[in-house]
């Protein structure tokens, strides 16, 4: 797996101050994309062992709240299953962080049959607290939303979502 950028203070994708890890790699290309340039498998530098070291440390700040995982696509399969270490060890050794991820398959998706389906996918979701979920349209672009581009795209409490086994609307607490 490559990532394209590591935002140590991001405040625009999620609640609070936020880590955002924006990872390489998407099959989806939306027309409007903001960063287009994640399509690519082979962007951006290499997703090591440090970098994730380095993720912990940024996460091990008082003032941080979580994580967010953006991109490219982090559910594509070949990503879920670098991340899915990640979360884990953000689970274990961080607990107090919530994570949140973007992605432009849909819950009903990455739930379901589809090709971001993988031996990780249900553990992933499991590790996870909120899912913005659907592709990015430019026709439903509305800049007054928050936490997201498009009108068709769904904020989700994911933990409600799968226990419900239904998409769940988060709600900010």
């Amino acid at each position: 797996m490559r990532y394209g950028n590591i935002k140590p203070v991001d405040i625009a994708d999620g609640i609070g101050v936020r880590v955002s890890l924006f990872v390489s790699g998407c099959t989806h290309h939306c027309e409007g994309c903001f960063n287009p340039e994640t399509w690519n498998f082979d962007y951006g530098e290499p997703y090591t062992q440090e970098t994730e070291d380095q993720i912990i440390s940024l996460l091990n700040r008082s003032f941080i709240r979580g994580l967010t995982l953006l991109g490219g696509e982090p559910f594509e399969p070949e990503n879920q299953r670098e991340l899915v270490k990640l979360l884990r060890r953000v689970r274990r050794e961080l607990p107090e962080k919530d994570i949140w991820s973007y992605s432009g398959y849909t819950f009903e998706e990455l739930t379901g049959e589809s090709r971001a389906r993988c031996e990780v996918t249900d553990e992933m979701l499991s590790l996870l607290d909120v899912l913005v979920d659907g592709e990015f349209v430019l026709a439903k672009r509305n800049l007054m939303l928050r936490f997201r581009g498009s009108e068709n795209q769904r904020l989700l409490n994911v933990q409600a979502s799968l226990s419900a086994g239904k998409p769940v609307e988060w709600r900010e607490s």
